[in-house]
């Protein structure tokens, strides 16, 4: 039962990551770098420093945690939340130019398989003490397999839809469409965002010490998951503000009459970002008897955040226009993904 509710926690935290571009709909008069960076600090740091005090013993605070936490794994967990923030940035580029559906579905899968993988392989190269490859079983192998099988189903259901539709149409459903541009910056943004789950594995030695009080096992990842966000963070404003300057659009910030509707928006975009990886946190702590699910629950959760961003591409008519073939491959490809979450737990 236990394992039910962690995969289910983290069913809801997908869902809620997959309709974080909803409330970007919203937004107003305002351009893409400059709502960007303003969802990102609710979604980067706000929520996520508000998540890391769950993990905090009462009597110390989070600055106490990261000073008596090793060094070295601090700082790894950053730099990969640095890289992670390359791979953030793309992702949000990929959307523009392939949607919701087509360009979550890529960049996940790819993120979901290097992540799964990159983890325990770069784990190993600097403490192969811990023997981290030993996560890596054929259970867990065949559930990244599955998955990326998944994402290739849909990747093919993307070509069909390319394919068949004029650019008239293209451009009804995703207004800036550009399939071999948003392929590109979808597959290094999966790439890059695999990071995550990596600066994830070396934080994950960032806890309160035991004399400090007990702190519930699913809060344990979060101070982790903050420092990753906040080298994101970092890559993601550093580019935004020279798109600010490039674009010369300082001026978004001194549109004082939508900053209400826009805060407010870009606020609950941040909230459901974040949902992600708090669900993932609190589901973990539910995983703790299936070594393996606790192993590929990173993948489970791009897995899933895949399907339901195609729940929300059909309800904004992303596939309007495409052949019934086109959309029988891609629920295939959905159905694969969603066999990928319960096929590991059957083969371990």
């Amino acid at each position: 039962m236990d394992i039910v509710i962690g995969l289910l926690i983290i069913a809801i935290g997908a869902f809620c990551q997959s309709s974080c571009y909803v409330p970007i709909n919203k937004i107003k008069d305002w351009s893409w770098e400059s709502y960007w960076i303003i969802q990102g600090v609710f979604a980067w740091l706000v929520f996520p420093f508000l998540g890391a005090l769950l993990a905090v013993p009462s009597g110390h605070s989070i600055f106490d945690l990261f000073a008596q936490a090793d060094s070295f794994s601090l700082w790894m967990t950053i730099i990969f939340g640095i890289l992670w923030g390359v791979g953030g940035l793309t992702f949000g580029l990929s959307m523009r130019y392939l949607g919701v559906a087509l360009g979550q579905s890529i960049a996940l899968g790819t993120c979901a398989g290097l992540g799964t993988v990159m983890g325990p392989v770069l784990l190993n190269i600097f403490f192969p003490e811990l023997n981290a490859l030993e996560s890596l079983t054929f259970a867990v192998i065949i559930g990244v397999v599955v998955t990326l099988v998944g994402i290739a189903v849909i990747g093919i259901a993307g070509g069909m839809k390319s394919a068949s539709l004029s650019e008239e149409e293209k451009k009804a459903a995703v207004k800036d469409f550009n399939f071999p541009k948003g392929l590109a910056i979808a597959l290094l943004a999966g790439f890059m965002s695999g990071c995550f789950n990596v600066g994830l594995e070396f934080g994950k030695v960032i806890v309160a010490p035991a004399e400090w009080g007990a702190v519930a096992p699913m809060f344990q990842t979060l101070p982790a998951t903050f420092l990753v966000t906040l080298g994101g963070f970092l890559t993601n404003a550093v580019y935004c503000f020279y798109q600010n300057q490039a674009n010369r659009t300082w001026g978004d910030y001194k549109k004082g009459a939508v900053w209400g509707n826009n805060l407010l928006f870009c606020a609950i975009a941040g909230a459901l970002w974040y949902s992600q990886f708090f669900g993932l946190s609190l589901g973990k702590g539910f995983l703790t008897d299936s070594p393996t699910l606790m192993t590929l629950s990173f993948c489970i959760l791009m897995a899933l955040n895949v399907v339901f961003s195609n729940v929300w591409g059909i309800i904004l008519k992303e596939w309007k226009g495409c052949s019934k073939k086109t959309i029988y491959v891609l629920i295939c490809g959905i159905i694969i993904l969603i066999i990928s979450t319960f096929i590991p737990q059957l083969l371990a």
